[in-house]
């Protein structure tokens, strides 16, 4: 995938433009920003994919003639923010949709906002946004990212685990990951570290996890970070210390990691065997055109263009941001996670499970609910969101 594409969608037709913009009344542009290069770029093609599929089903966003401008963030804010601003001041488009890492979404968000643009959130969700940062341009379709931590928290707190060992990167997604863990779990903290954002090798920290035998262990640690982390932690006979996690163990990184995955718990507001009507029409749809199992990442995307569609058929145009931001607040759609509605901090409240790996019959892993935590969540910095 080049750094950026441009794509077109009309009545039947999807096409690939070379040049020009469509900024004549009665069509929206929208912005992808996703990471797609790199070790996470499963995780921005996830996303892009999950988006682009559900604005193929529409035809027409909000039964408008459509442009999509897909780039990549390279997972480098200093980039991220260069190209948002290339979104909104030259291209003009209506919406922004992304990204993925958090340090990425903190560094594109007041440029794309205060250019009075929506900007839509896919995964990222971080608790300033949620909270003091609250923005009325700014929207959320995936969590806030404290919340799916939230849920091994409450699980090692029902199993009793009372000497839980904490690894997460240092940035903030990896800060929220752990507050969210030890919001919901009261218990004793064997160790809590910071792990260099990209680390691979987790030997050092293998060994201090055997050498204090926890109760349990806790970690975020998503896309190639994720892959080897499960793969040594088998390797190295750590197989009888509960493995919790989030964003490690999903379908992103489970057809790397395979039967080494198998069992492990995780936290999630969806998985691919959801019982919902329009879920199970996305993932057979997915499946089908991408040849691999969808992972949140692209339900949130897909999600995200749904918000859209529903909010640009209520105003009947792409152009006035007023009633746009109301309609979106409305979130009038019907989500593939199925209840779905907006907090006043425009996070999402909903539910959330505790997911375990699994090995379907045909060879492939997914992971599948295996009971909820949370029903009908907010999140815990809304009370802290007075929105300008």
């Amino acid at each position: 995938m080049s750094s950026l594409s441009r794509i077109a969608l009309g009545l039947a037709a999807s096409t690939f433009l070379t040049s020009g913009a469509m900024a004549e009344a009665g069509k929206i542009k929208i912005g992808l920003v996703f990471t797609l290069s790199g070790p996470a770029a499963v995780l921005g093609e996830q996303g892009r994919d999950g988006f682009l599929l559900a604005a193929e089903k529409l035809g027409k966003i909000g039964g408008l003639d459509t442009e999509i401008v897909v780039i990549d963030d390279e997972q480098k804010p200093d980039v991220a923010v260069n190209k948002a601003r290339e979104l909104v001041e030259r291209d003009d488009v209506d919406f922004v949709v992304g990204p993925i890492f958090s340090n990425i979404l903190m560094a594109i968000a007041k440029p794309v906002t205060d250019a009075n643009v929506i900007l839509i959130s896919p995964n990222a969700g971080t608790s300033n946004f949620a909270g003091k940062d609250c923005n009325p341009n700014l929207f959320v379709s995936s969590y806030q990212n404290d919340q799916v931590h939230e849920v091994l928290g409450a699980y090692a707190q029902k199993m009793g685990y009372n000497n839980v060992f904490m690894m997460a990167p240092n940035y903030q997604a990896g800060k929220d990951s752990l507050a969210g863990f030890k919001h919901s779990y009261k218990g004793g903290v064997a160790g809590e570290i910071y792990t260099p954002l990209g680390q691979l090798d987790f030997s050092a920290e293998l060994a201090q996890i055997a050498a204090m035998q926890p109760d349990a262990v806790f970690t975020f640690m998503p896309g190639g970070m994720g892959v080897n982390l499960v793969k040594q932690y088998r390797q190295a006979g750590l197989d009888s210390i509960p493995f919790l996690s989030a964003f490690t163990v999903d379908e992103t990184t489970l057809p790397g990691e395979k039967d080494a995955a198998l069992g492990f718990l995780g936290g999630a507001n969806w998985a691919p065997d959801m019982d919902v009507p329009e879920s199970k029409e996305f993932v057979k749809a997915y499946e089908a055109k991408f040849d691999r199992i969808p992972a949140t990442y692209a339900m949130q995307a897909y999600d995200a263009a749904m918000m859209i569609d529903a909010a640009v058929r209520e105003v009947g145009n792409a152009d006035d941001t007023d009633a746009l931001r109301a309609a979106m607040e409305k979130a009038d759609f019907k989500s593939l996670r199925g209840e779905f509605k907006l907090g006043p901090n425009h996070f999402p409240i909903q539910d959330f499970y505790l997911v375990k790996a699994v090995k379907r019959e045909d060879g492939k892993f997914e992971t599948n609910i295996a009971e909820k935590i949370f029903d009908d969540y907010q999140d815990n910095y809304v009370s802290e969101c007075v929105m300008p």
